[in-house]
């Protein structure tokens, strides 16, 4: 009959804050406190992969049955729980003083948090692409762990993770792929007319916009009488305009721009009529996604902080800008589309009419 601690296999498992020495637990308690905490992100890590990778899977099926999605929210909720989990996490991080940290901080010269294979691997699962992530000085984050090291197990396993992450589908690109597919107006990609459909549905969804826009730029204008009306209006249809090209995502390479452009008409549709039964699940899984990269927004910024209030703005230990590398990583949007659709909401009294609404019901089995 097993036990707790062979299930857990906690002989192993305590046995790894050894640090460098390799001789039991370190001497000093304030480098065993910085090396359990790490370790202890590095668990959430695997975790919060194992969730973004059931939920990605499931998304990059072809057909996805509707009680899937919930499946999938439920894996991302989790997700975004693990990430909360590590905001907090840095408070018991910060009961470490800085001149505690400095006691054992040059015995790390040479690696760094930069190195954490399983958070860029996160990136990549999600779908930070190369283009965007931010280098620091002429490195980039992943050839410096292609490059870095002794030829250590450790070492190869960051880097198979790196290749092997590097080689699957994104999040991101099985999002589209399932917000491509999203029924609009009653229209589905396989129909003769989607294109069609789906443009009057922008079109419609913006004259609805600039009609909602232009009663709040009346109402700006008296009631702000010293307010310079050309300048108002002009701002305004800066608006409608900007709305306008991000739709028909004139941003976008041409090759790909008709996907694009379907899936953030999906992402409006969605939003618009949530409270349609079959866009229920769909509306808050894209609430999840976006709570997910809230967090991990906050994660960074929280990360920058706590580093900031230990060593200041001294270089970092991996030859990083330190704090202001870190605070540069806070800018990472991944999830671009979903932000983005926030600016062009309406209220729900203003919303065009909905056409086949029938097909967004419930339906009672036969």
């Amino acid at each position: 009959m097993p036990t707790y601690w062979d299930y857990l296999k906690l002989d192993s498992l305590l046995d790894l804050q050894s640090g460098l020495e390799e001789d039991g637990d370190v001497e000093l308690p304030d480098e065993l406190h910085f090396i359990v905490v790490h370790q202890v992100y590095e668990l959430w890590f695997k975790l919060t992969l194992r969730s973004l990778r059931h939920g990605r899977d499931a998304l990059l099926k072809p057909t996805v049955d509707e009680e899937m999605v919930p499946v999938v929210a439920h894996h991302l909720r989790r997700a975004v729980s693990i990430l909360h989990l590590g905001v907090a996490q840095f408070e018991v991080m910060e009961t470490l003083q800085p001149q505690d940290f400095l006691a054992f901080r040059d015995k790390l010269t040479g690696s760094s948090g930069f190195q954490s294979f399983q958070m860029r691997e996160i990136e990549i699962v999600l779908g930070l692409e190369a283009a965007e992530r931010i280098r620091y000085g002429k490195v980039d984050p992943l050839e410096h762990i292609r490059s870095i090291g002794e030829d250590t197990p450790a070492t190869r396993l960051a880097r198979h993770r790196i290749e092997t992450a590097s080689a699957e589908p994104s999040m991101r690109e099985a999002m589209q792929g399932w917000l491509y597919r999203t029924p609009i107006q009653g229209s589905t990609p396989d129909k003769p007319d989607d294109a069609e459909r789906v443009a009057e549905f922008i079109e419609t969804y913006l004259a609805a916009l600039d009609a909602h826009n232009r009663r709040g730029q009346d109402k700006l204008l008296k009631t702000f009488a010293d307010h310079n009306k050309e300048q108002v209006e002009k701002r305004f249809t800066g608006i409608i305009n900007t709305a306008r090209n991000y739709l028909n995502a004139v941003d976008v390479a041409e090759d790909e721009r008709a996907v694009r452009r379907r899936a953030r008409a999906a992402i409006l549709f969605i939003e618009s009529y949530r409270d349609l039964p079959l866009l229920s699940w769909p509306r808050l899984l894209l609430d999840v996604v976006v709570q997910l990269e809230e967090q991990l927004v906050l994660w960074r910024a929280r990360h920058a902080r706590m580093v900031e209030r230990l060593i200041g703005h001294r270089p970092g230990t991996g030859g990083s800008a330190g704090v202001a590398y870190l605070d540069q990583t806070a800018s990472y949007r991944i999830f671009k589309d979903l932000w983005a659709t926030r600016t062009l909401m309406l209220p729900k009294t203003a919303l065009p009419e909905l056409i086949d609404a029938e097909l967004y019901g419930y339906h009672e089995p036969s």
